[in-house]
């Protein structure tokens, strides 16, 4: 049985093989797509140059995108005191600044963080959210927010989705360059014929790899609420109405699902039988309550 230190660390080493394992991926990409090609080192730095860029500025003002996509409101002290009160507390206990407070007017019950660093963080609920959850209950929720936001899990998510962009890039490049090449010379044998199935291949691995990542940081965040709040029943509680809370997110969509506490998208089928599970953007709720449950 694992204590709640033991939880965070192991969630730790296996978020950080898999994000090795991504860069990886990219760099095998990388060579292949010059190798093939003939484009030379020089032509897919650059790209990567580029695209890096672009996805810099996009994670720059990525909460304020979200929050606008989200049709987030900033929260009222006054309005919403129990909300600001429990993020108070919490911030001191997690030993971080306390985050810019958001709601969503919607009756269906969630939350998520995001921002660049802890000292420029959101925490984000919905108002069906803080209206059902008793005082325990939210602290659970808000724990596990904040300690996304004091794991840095808001800048790994952007670095993840750099990386899913720069894949797709060179993808959609070698795909092209290949469709230029028709009719010519035949050349790149093996090669070429792996590069055809990687280019199409590769920007549906990315994205099981930035579920996976999003998934094994739910993990996380759980172990890291119990270790803000030193009590797990309330997020239990709080988990299993969630789960029983089968009204989808109107605001969300697939592009910013997988930042909420839980699947947004109730209605949204992504798969078929046991090859859903890949496209899940959160672990199993019922998982997530037996591994609370387990920590001492």
């Amino acid at each position: 049985m694992l204590n709640v230190y033991e939880q965070v660390d192991s969630n730790k080493k296996k978020s950080v093989i898999v994000i090795i394992g991504f860069i990886v991926f990219v760099v095998l990409i990388s060579w292949l797509l010059a190798t093939v090609l003939d484009y030379g080192l020089f032509g897919v730095g650059l790209a990567l140059i580029i695209a890096g860029l672009t996805s810099f500025f996009s994670y720059f003002w990525s909460d304020k995108i979200i929050l606008k996509i989200s049709g987030a409101r900033p929260a009222s002290r006054k309005k919403d005191f129990l909300f600001f009160t429990v993020v108070e507390n919490l911030s001191m206990a997690a030993q971080i600044s306390m985050p810019k407070l958001y709601l969503i007017e919607d009756s269906a019950m969630n939350a998520f963080a995001t921002g660049r660093d802890p000292d420029h963080a959101v925490v984000c609920l919905t108002t069906g959210l803080l209206n059902k959850l008793n005082r325990t209950e939210l602290e659970g929720v808000v724990g596990h927010e904040l300690s996304h936001i004091k794991n840095y899990d808001i800048r790994l998510m952007s670095l993840v989705t750099v990386l899913v962009g720069v894949v797709t890039l060179l993808a959609d490049w070698l795909l092209r360059s290949i469709r230029g090449r028709r009719g010519r010379k035949k050349d790149g044998g093996s090669l070429l014929i792996i590069a055809i199935v990687l280019s199409l291949l590769s920007p549906l691995i990315a994205r099981l790899i930035k579920l996976a990542i999003s998934r094994r940081r739910e993990f996380l965040a759980d172990a890291g609420s119990v270790m803000i709040t030193r009590q797990p029943s309330g997020l239990i509680t709080a988990l299993e109405k969630l789960a029983a809370d089968k009204e989808p997110l109107e605001a969300a969509n697939k592009a910013t699902a997988h930042l909420y506490i839980a699947n947004p998208l109730k209605n949204v089928h992504q798969g078929i039988g046991w090859f859903a599970s890949f496209f899940n953007t959160h672990p199993p709720i019922e998982k997530r309550i037996e591994n609370l449950k387990r920590m001492t």
